[in-house]
């Protein structure tokens, strides 16, 4: 039966029932976030306000970011192929080209009677003692020789193109290398069978006569009408023809002007003054060295002939002597060889007291295999 309320009473509210305890609470499973659907990516700024889609897109800029990076490793990797395949010779194969291997004696020309450069001792043994000697041994060791397997040979002036030395029992014999005071000139280096090296020693030309000539000699010019001797074939016998009209006389070997010239047969003696030092030292006062205050230098330099592949690989070994601070081949040789004639000629430059700036010869190698300090620049020395 229903109750009846009464008038001016409110109704009351049934009581409501107590929240349960959360542990009391019934399980409701996770609803899991809608997927967005995988949409294609286009490279344009997307709209402000607008989610960009990340999942495919990243797939692929990470791999065009990585197809990238392998093509252009491909391309280094290619061109690096390339240019080992078509660049410049490997040493080893430059050895094979110029024809050392299996050449068990290397032959080099080389004066016979100059003293402190390349002299023979008179003892009847073949041993040569001067700065080309050590040059030329410096080289040789640099191309795999020891000294018990360089055999040296006697060579004159007009020679030195030709490459023709004489052995031991004076047949002419082709040498592999001609390190004999050879001057580089235009007219030489027009020459199919000279092959010039870098040159390794700077000196000029200058004048020698005896102790009782009268006054001091600063040209050629001063030598006409007198009699001079010099090496036929040289550079010195062309600068001498155009300064002067002396009575030229042109030998092949300058010992024989130098004893002319002590016996009174010469009045001068004319040629490149590191060749002219040592019999001016050997002389105790006889001889006087004078400068004639020429300005072209002389430059020596190593005939190989018309083997190209053996040129490089002496420049190399010149470059080796020139860049690394701890190869002091050309430094000892001329300690040992032109600083003693220095005192006997005081007042000419025997000879630059440095190597002739040597650049890195044509040669590949890869960087870990150089092992030299980079060469200096050669207005810098």
């Amino acid at each position: 039966m229903t109750e009846k309320i009464a008038r001016g009473q409110e109704p009351q509210e049934p009581p409501r029932p107590e929240p349960p305890e959360p542990s009391e609470l019934p399980e409701t499973p996770e609803t899991p976030e809608p997927e967005l659907p995988e949409q294609e990516w286009q490279e344009q700024p997307a709209p402000v306000g607008l989610r960009v889609p990340t999942g495919r897109a990243r797939r692929v800029r990470r791999f065009r970011l990585t197809a990238w990076i392998a093509l252009v490793l491909a391309a280094v990797v290619v061109g690096a192929s390339v240019l080992w395949v078509n660049g410049p010779p490997t040493e080893a194969e430059l050895r094979e080209k110029a024809g050392l291997f299996g050449k068990e004696i290397l032959r080099v020309g080389v004066k016979d009677d100059t003293p402190g450069i390349a002299l023979q001792e008179k003892t009847g043994t073949r041993v040569f003692r001067g700065f080309d000697i050590d040059i030329a041994y410096m080289i040789a060791a640099d191309l795999g020789y020891s000294k018990d397997r360089v055999a040296f040979m006697a060579i004159e002036t007009e020679d030195r193109a030709r490459m023709q030395a004489r052995d031991k029992d004076g047949r002419f014999v082709r040498v592999d290398l001609v390190v004999a005071t050879f001057s580089v000139t235009p007219e030489r280096q027009k020459d199919p069978s000279v092959g010039f090296s870098t040159p390794y020693l700077y000196t000029e030309q200058s004048v020698v006569t005896r102790s009782d000539y009268q006054g001091k000699v600063t040209s050629l010019g001063q030598l006409r009408g007198k009699k001079v001797c010099t090496l036929g074939t040289s550079t010195s016998e062309v600068e001498l023809e155009r300064a002067t009209s002396a009575f030229v006389t042109a030998k092949n070997r300058i010992s024989e002007c130098v004893e002319g010239l002590k016996g009174g047969e010469y009045d001068a003696v004319t040629t490149d003054a590191a060749i002219l030092a040592g019999f001016v030292k050997e002389s105790a006062g006889g001889l006087v060295h004078h400068d004639i205050a020429l300005e072209k230098t002389e430059m020596w330099a190593v005939n190989a002939g018309p083997n190209a592949a053996l040129r490089d690989l002496v420049n190399l070994a010149l470059y080796r002597s020139y860049a690394d601070p701890q190869n002091h081949g050309w430094e000892d040789a001329y300690k040992d060889n032109i600083e003693p004639m220095l005192l006997a000629s005081p007042d000419v430059n025997v000879a630059q007291s440095e190597q002739p700036c040597v650049l890195p010869p044509p040669i590949r190698r890869w960087p870990w295999e150089r092992g030299l300090a980079s060469a200096q620049e050669c207005l810098s020395r």
